[in-house]
C-alpha cells in the first residue's frame, strides 16, 4: 500500500509537466533551496541555479555552452550535429553539477531548435538516457510565456511588449498589471535568416512581412518594449559603446528608438571584430549580430516603440517565476535583495528598518518610488563594513551600481549607489566614480549626499535603534533640522555624532538645532 501511495504521489508530481509541485510553499525551502534550470536553445545551453526562494533571484551558479544546436535546421530539418554532441556534454556537465550543488533534479526546457527538428524527439529521448535529465520541449507559445514572466521577475511594473530573439525564433508577448496576455512565436532568429536564399534584399523582405503580420496580431504600435536575448544584449552593449555610455550594466538599460537606430547605422561601418574584442562578446555571437540588427532594424520601424529596454532575465527566471505562490511574486525584488543582504552581511540585521524610521521625517513627502530606494539604501547601509575602511565607500558604490538587482533602473543604481558612498564618505568629488554622477540630475544628487549623511549620522548616533537615543523634526520651510535628544541620547551625542549631525545639516543647506530632555522645541 505504501508503494501504491508512493507512485500515486510521483504521477501527480508529472502531471505538472517541466515545473514540478511548487519548490517555496515551506519556509524551509524558501530559506534553503537551490534552484536549478536548463534552457537548451537553439543557439545556447545555459545552466542557471539560483540559491534560495528570494524575491530577487541570487545567481548561485551560471554556465552558458554556446553549441549552435539549431544552426542549419532550416536547410536540412535537423538538429546541428556538432551542435549535439556539444549539448549533449553539456547536460552530463550539469547534470553531475547539480549532484554536488545539491541543485537536483534540475528543469530542462528545449525551446525552438529541439521542437521544429525532425531528429528532435530522438535528441530528447538520447538526453534522458544519457544524462538522466527529461527534456520538455515547449512549443512558442509557452516559451514567449515563461521568458514574460522572467522579465515581470525582475521588472514587476513591466507594461509594454516583451520581444525575446532566440536562435532560430521569436517571440513575443503582451505583459502589464504582473501578467501575461496575449503571445505570439515567428520564425526570425539569426540562424533561420543565414538560411533565406536571394541575399540582403529577399532576407529584409522577409523579415519585414513577417514583423507586419506579427504587427497587425499583436496589436501594438509606440508600445515599451522589453528585449530579451542574447543578440539584443550585445547591441545593447555596442550602443553603449557608440554613446561611451558610463555604466556597462545591461539589465534595465534604455534605449530610445532613434539611439537604436544610429547604432544600427554606425555598426554598418565598423569593425565588429575590434568591437568584439572592446566589448567581450564572443565570436560566435558576434557573427549574429549583423542579422539581429536587420530584425531590430525591421522591429522599430514596424511596431515604431516608444522605447527599448533591455532585460536581463528572460526564460531561465521565468522558470523560477512559475515556481513562485502570489504572495512572493507580490514582493518588491528589490526591497526583498535589500534584506536578504542585510540578513547575512550586516552586523545588526533589522538596523535598517530602525533607521529609516528614525530618518523619514527628513522624506516624508517623497514619492513611492523615491522612498523604496531610500529604504533600499537603509537596508544595505552596513553590509560592507568588512571591506577595507579606505574602501568601504568605493566599494558601497560599486555594489549598488553592479550587483545584480531587480526592479532598479540605471539612475536609481547610481542615486543608490551615491548615498551609500556618503553613508562613508563626505565629499566625492575626485573619484574614479564620478564619470557615473551624469546619470543623475543636480537635484538628484543633492538627495543623495543628504540621505548618504543622514544615514553616516544616525548609524554612529545609535547602536541598534537611534530612536532610542533621540528624534528629528524637519521644518523645510524654515530650513530647521531639530534633533530631540532622549536621557540616553545625551549621554550619547558625543564630537562624532556632533560633526555629522552638522555634516547632515549643511547638506540640507540648513540650521541644526541640539535639544536637551526637557528642552522646549517650540521656545
Amino acid at each position: 500500500m505504501k508503494r501504491d501511495q508512493d507512485d500515486t504521489a510521483a504521477a501527480e508530481d508529472d502531471d505538472f509537466g517541466p515545473f514540478g509541485r511548487a519548490l517555496f510553499e515551506d519556509p524551509s525551502t524558501r530559506a534553503l533551496g537551490r534552484v536549478g534550470v536548463v534552457d537548451v536553445g537553439s543557439n545556447s545551453v545555459r545552466m542557471v541555479v539560483f540559491d534560495g526562494a528570494a524575491r530577487s533571484p541570487a545567481y548561485f551558479y551560471n554556465e552558458k555552452i554556446l553549441c549552435g544546436l539549431g544552426k542549419g535546421l532550416g536547410d536540412t530539418g535537423l538538429l546541428n550535429p556538432e551542435g549535439k554532441d556539444r549539448a549533449l556534454a553539456a547536460l552530463k556537465r550539469f547534470s553531475l553539477l547539480a549532484e554536488g550543488m545539491g541543485a537536483a533534479p534540475l528543469t530542462v526546457v528545449a525551446t525552438a531548435a529541439t521542437r521544429e527538428a525532425k531528429d528532435g524527439p530522438a535528441f530528447t529521448a538520447q538526453v534522458l538516457e544519457e544524462t538522466g535529465l527529461r527534456l520538455h520541449v515547449i512549443d512558442g507559445d509557452e516559451e514567449a510565456r515563461l521568458s514574460a514572466q522572467g522579465v515581470l521577475l525582475g521588472w514587476p511594473d513591466a507594461k509594454g511588449i516583451v520581444c525575446d530573439i532566440g536562435g532560430n525564433s521569436m517571440e513575443f508577448a503582451r505583459i502589464g498589471d504582473g501578467k501575461v496576455g496575449k503571445r505570439l512565436s515567428v520564425q526570425l532568429g539569426p540562424f533561420r535568416l543565414q538560411q533565406v536564399q536571394g541575399g540582403e534584399e529577399k532576407r529584409r523582405a522577409l523579415i519585414h512581412r513577417v514583423l507586419t503580420t506579427a504587427q497587425q496580431k499583436m496589436k501594438t504600435e509606440g508600445e515599451r518594449f522589453y528585449l530579451v536575448g542574447g543578440s539584443w544584449r550585445v547591441i545593447a552593449r555596442l550602443d553603449m559603446e557608440r554613446r561611451n555610455y558610463p555604466l556597462t550594466v545591461l539589465h534595465e538599460y534604455r534605449m530610445p528608438a532613434k539611439s537604436a537606430l544610429d547604432t544600427l547605422d554606425w555598426l554598418q561601418g565598423a569593425d565588429l571584430n575590434m568591437l568584439r574584442g572592446r566589448t567581450g562578446t564572443s565570436v560566435e555571437r558576434m557573427e549574429l549580430v549583423p542579422l539581429a540588427c536587420e530584425v531590430l532594424r525591421e522591429v522599430i520601424r514596424v511596431f515604431k516603440p516608444s522605447e527599448l529596454d533591455i532585460s536581463s532575465y528572460g526564460i531561465r527566471e521565468g522558470l523560477l517565476y512559475e515556481q513562485m505562490p502570489q504572495q512572493l511574486r507580490a514582493r518588491d525584488p528589490l526591497i526583498e535583495a535589500a534584506r536578504a543582504a542585510e540578513q547575512t552581511s550586516a552586523r545588526l540585521p533589522g538596523s535598517g528598518k530602525a533607521l529609516y524610521n528614525f530618518l523619514m521625517p527628513l522624506f516624508k513627502d517623497r514619492s513611492k518610488e523615491r522612498l523604496r530606494l531610500i529604504k533600499a539604501a537603509c537596508l544595505l547601509h552596513d553590509t560592507t563594513w568588512r571591506a577595507h575602511p579606505d574602501y568601504r565607500a568605493d566599494v558601497c558604490f560599486d555594489n549598488a551600481t553592479r550587483a545584480n538587482l531587480g526592479g532598479l533602473d540605471h539612475p536609481g543604481r547610481v542615486f543608490l549607489g551615491l548615498a551609500l558612498l556618503h553613508r562613508y564618505k563626505n565629499n566625492r568629488s575626485g573619484t574614479r566614480l564620478e564619470p557615473l554622477f551624469r546619470l543623475l540630475s543636480e537635484d538628484e544628487m543633492q538627495e543623495a549626499e543628504v540621505l548618504g549623511k543622514a544615514m553616516r549620522f544616525g548609524a554612529m548616533f545609535a547602536a541598534g535603534d537611534p530612536a532610542s537615543a533621540g528624534a528629528l523634526t524637519w521644518k523645510p520651510k524654515k530650513r530647521l533640522l531639530d534633533l530631540q535628544l532622549t536621557p540616553l541620547g545625551a549621554g550619547l551625542f558625543g564630537e562624532v555624532a556632533r560633526a555629522r549631525f552638522s555634516s547632515l545639516t549643511q547638506a540640507l543647506r540648513a540650521k541644526g538645532r541640539v535639544l536637551q530632555p526637557g528642552d522646549d522645541a517650540e521656545a
